[in-house]
């Protein structure tokens, strides 16, 4: 009954492992914006991105004034390697990031009310341009380019999410905020008791490490897969580097977790294997050694009568 007991608990903890990762990553790694601007950073000069952004802009800003949209990707193409440009994408990430944020902590009872989001049952998940133009303006202003300072500053909204999308997002949220925190506790809860309770704590310890190896291998072929399906789902075949770049920026912390993960488990496992081997090697050669003779007490002299 310990050799079952143990084993089923040492089972649900090697399971939980690639789940628990997953769901923290998830609720603690995506929901800070501070750490999501630096992580989406260095992709203002990446070229596909930067091409993307090109063809994305350019193709609506010619198509709002009616003009040729070549020469108007060529232009945001070169806008895209400024300072300005880098000023304008972290803004934009760091707006949009607490605007998807405060919809979701807010549950949508007060969208609106500010210039940041506006999320309600009548209304989609907005970001207010102004919080983008504001800091762009400073910028240019700062490098001294020719009327910055006449940018308008126009509080112009622009849709993230649908309402009916932002209310699944929202669920999914509370979901994972809860099982970021108890999945990674329940998997250490269960490796330790499984250990605790076994018959036999070093073959307990063995099977706790591969199993722990074998939820991170598990981890970074499911990072892989999805990438994969990401994809291959996006109607656009030209912008699927740009994503693909975009998609392994934020996946970056859950690749290093299964690498972590596959060489601590591996090394636990070679350790106590090690180990085991070595102590019955010990054993061994005890009871392989000949027995050394027990010397002999030296006698006593004895007096001789004459």
């Amino acid at each position: 009954m310990r050799t079952i007991a143990s084993a089923v608990l040492i089972a649900l903890s090697c399971l939980l492992v690639p789940l628990g990762a997953l769901a923290a990553w998830a609720a603690y790694g995506l929901t800070d914006t501070a750490r999501y601007v630096t992580t989406m950073a260095p992709l203002a000069t990446d070229p596909a991105v930067r091409d993307a952004v090109a063809d994305t802009v350019g193709d609506g800003v010619a198509r709002e004034a009616g003009v040729n949209p070549v020469f108007v990707r060529d232009a945001v193409r070169s806008f895209t390697a400024t300072r300005a440009y880098r000023t304008v994408w972290n803004t934009g990430n760091e707006a949009a990031h607490r605007a998807v944020m405060r919809a979701l902590h807010d549950d949508g009872a007060h969208g609106g009310a500010d210039h940041d989001t506006a999320a309600d049952d009548d209304r989609a998940l907005t970001v207010d341009l102004a919080t983008v133009t504001t800091p762009l303006k400073r910028r240019l202003t700062a490098d001294h380019v020719p009327f910055a300072e006449r940018i308008p500053i126009e509080h112009t909204r622009v849709a993230l999410l649908p309402h009916h999308e932002l209310a699944a997002l929202r669920k999914g949220y509370h979901v994972l905020d809860v099982a970021g925190f108890w999945l990674p506790l329940a998997a250490v809860v269960f490796a330790v008791a499984g250990i605790a309770v076994a018959a036999c704590r070093r073959r307990a310890i063995t099977a706790t490490a591969l199993g722990t190896a074998l939820g991170g291998a598990f981890l970074g072929l499911s990072v892989a897969i999805g990438r994969r399906f990401t994809l291959a789902d996006l109607p656009d075949a030209a912008h699927r580097p740009a994503a693909g770049a975009i998609y392994d920026a934020l996946t970056t912390t859950l690749r290093t977790t299964s690498w972590l993960l596959l060489a601590l488990g591996l090394t636990v496992a070679a350790a106590t294997w090690l180990t085991r081997n070595v102590r019955t090697v010990r054993v061994l050669r005890r009871r392989r050694a000949p027995a050394t003779p027990t010397p002999a007490p030296p006698a006593k002299p004895t007096r001789v009568r004459a």
